[in-house]
């Protein structure tokens, strides 16, 4: 990406959570890990594709790899403080991009945004490796929110999305994956 080279964008993209997938199986990963995997591999494949079709349909497909995340996380306890830090972020997004993302996306975007931040938050009840996970894949998404929102960008701002995409989902892997190595039901 940052060689601009396209095709390799679109030959590595699709290659990278079905890799991530393989390697957690092999850790005994549990199966809401691999489905949340999947619905984000879903959503990478959708976001291939440069019309707003597709990005609802890869948002949506990444809004169901959050639900997984979430039901995978369970009832364990993450700090209220955070909690409240996270609400914070989310209401001042969502109020500065809001007139600026087009009329038909901003329901879409804003709800989304509410389950990937729910899912940034509960992420950190698995630890701090697990949280980093859930944050870095919540700053990927708000980039491409500032994007579609045509605000200044970062350069080469493909780079940085996937850059804290790929992260983020490997953290969240290996953060599950770990809880689950150390018994943490």
């Amino acid at each position: 990406m940052l060689a601009d080279w396209h095709l390799g964008h679109l030959i590595a993209k699709p290659l990278l959570m079905p890799l991530l997938v393989t390697y957690v199986i092999t850790r005994g990963a549990p199966r809401l890990l691999v489905a949340a995997l999947l619905f984000g591999w879903g959503g990478d494949l959708a976001l291939l594709f440069d019309a707003e079709p597709a990005f609802l349909v890869g948002m949506g497909s990444f809004a169901v790899g959050h639900v997984c995340y979430l039901v995978l996380f369970g009832k364990r306890l993450a700090n209220p403080l955070l909690g409240g830090a996270y609400a914070l972020a989310l209401l001042g997004t969502v109020a500065l991009l809001w007139s600026d993302l087009p009329a038909d996306l901003r329901i879409p975007v804003a709800g989304y945004s509410l389950l990937l931040t729910a899912m940034a938050f509960r992420s950190s009840a698995l630890g701090l490796r697990a949280g980093i996970g859930g944050a870095l894949f919540l700053i990927s998404d708000t980039l491409i929110a500032s994007g579609v929102a045509e605000w200044p960008q970062l350069p080469r701002p493909d780079f940085w999305i996937m850059a804290t995409y790929v992260a983020a989902q490997y953290l969240l892997a290996t953060g599950s994956t770990a809880t689950r190595d150390a018994g943490v039901p």
